[in-house]
């Protein structure tokens, strides 16, 4: 008798209520409309303030790009006495199905000063527009226009990070910010005449990433309420984002699938994609990873059979300390390949 595979992850108690307390937060204030009840969601979003006096070796300070959209960045930048004379810069889009969520929220908070210190790296964590009040592609727009503020490396940013190079950038992003990294970079990708002089893009390292499509995958099937992203909240957080009449087969959802418009060319940066076994999405997941190697890309695929969706949030589970090792191994990596360049 062949034994049916597992659809529940074995987790610590810990997580287990973190997880539940997370979906049933999210399930309350989604409105059947595709709204959000911000009032209510406020009450249990948990922030973190900025703080320029180094916490377990990093500093950070928060950074206006456009006031009139809300469009800023926390800078997480790591203050031990042995950081290289040049740190690469990681511009990091946090997940919340771009419903959810902001760089100062505790975990995210708690995420890039983790990043910032283990590589070590100058941590830039975008605080995009949210949907459902700003649909596709706003928050595409918000990405890369922070990828132009740091391009002019405005006198405040330089000061308070003297050897972020940004001409050693990385974009990183989980969930819905895997989704938002990739579109960032494949406008870049496709744009040879880009307005970037000094920012230069040398890899992408895609946690997770939130994508979809109109087909219903073997792993969606099997894993339907999968915790936090089950296949029902991710099809509201998708009507949610798309532009009205849309469906999961938009290029924004399916990137390499009909509708693709995407333009994937040498520019186009190596890119290290994390996978979890219990996650619905791992299929268009891996679908992506796919996508860009048959396009001659430089990616790699890093699975974690036991990992549900966000784990990496979660430090207590053994994952997210491996994905942090991985994701430095790749960075270092790719810098060492701009130095052979140089």
């Amino acid at each position: 008798m062949t034994e049916k595979p597992m659809t529940s992850p074995q987790l610590p108690w810990k997580t287990k209520i973190s997880i539940t307390l997370l979906s049933a937060v999210t399930d309350a204030t989604r409105r059947r409309d595709g709204t959000v009840n911000r009032f209510l969601f406020s009450f249990f979003d948990s922030r973190a303030a900025a703080n320029p006096e180094p916490l377990h070796g990093v500093k950070t300070a928060d950074f206006t790009v456009d006031a009139s959209r809300n469009l800023w960045f926390r800078l997480f930048y790591p203050t031990d006495d042995d950081i290289p004379d040049d740190i690469p810069v990681i511009v990091f889009f946090h997940g919340g199905g771009f419903a959810f969520l902001s760089p100062d929220a505790k975990a995210y908070d708690f995420v890039c000063r983790r990043i910032a210190h283990k590589i070590p790296a100058a941590v830039v964590s975008v605080n995009y527009r949210l949907a459902p009040e700003h649909k596709c592609p706003a928050a595409y727009e918000d990405g890369f226009d922070v990828l132009r503020w740091l391009d002019g490396r405005p006198k405040q940013f330089s000061d308070f990070a003297p050897n972020a190079d940004v001409s050693r950038m990385f974009l990183m992003g989980d969930s819905a910010g895997g989704n938002l990294a990739h579109h960032v970079a494949e406008r870049i990708s496709a744009n040879p005449t880009s307005d970037l002089q000094k920012v230069r893009v040398i890899g992408l390292v895609s946690v997770q990433p939130f994508f979809g499509g109109e087909e219903r995958t073997p792993a969606e099937d099997r894993l339907v309420r999968a915790p936090l992203v089950s296949v029902e909240r991710a099809d509201w957080m998708w009507k949610s984002f798309l532009p009205e009449g849309s469906d999961r087969d938009h290029e924004a959802v399916n990137v390499f699938g009909p509708r693709c418009r995407a333009v994937i060319t040498e520019r186009y940066p190596a890119t290290l994609v994390f996978v979890g076994g219990f996650d619905p999405l791992q299929d268009w997941q891996k679908r992506y990873y796919e996508g860009l190697k048959a396009r001659g890309r430089e990616a790699y695929l890093v699975e974690y059979p036991d990992a549900v969706h966000a784990f990496y949030i979660f430090p207590e589970l053994p994952q997210a300390g491996m994905l942090l090792t991985e994701t430095r191994d790749f960075v270092l990596k790719q810098c060492g390949k701009v130095s052979e360049i140089k």
